[in-house]
């Protein structure tokens, strides 16, 4: 199984290239074949980066939910 079995078909959903997302990511199209292929791992904040391109929790992005609907935020103090 993926370690990231959401990530690309929210990429392919959205009609989006490797390269897009790696540009967003600031990483090489290479690292984020590989990060999306599970052979190595997104950082703690490059899935909040993409969890919030995609509007989407974490969670949904590691496959932990079905449910594809961010969890509501905190309200900042």
């Amino acid at each position: 199984m993926a370690r990231y079995p959401n990530i690309r078909n929210l990429r392919e959903d959205h009609d989006l290239r490797q390269q897009q997302m790696a540009e967003l990511l600031h990483i090489s199209r290479t690292s984020y074949c590989a990060h999306e292929n599970g052979v190595s791992e997104f950082s703690p904040e490059q899935l909040i980066q993409l969890a919030e391109f995609y509007q989407t929790s974490v969670d949904y992005l590691l496959g932990l939910t079905d449910d594809p609907r961010p969890y509501p935020r905190r309200k900042r103090r």
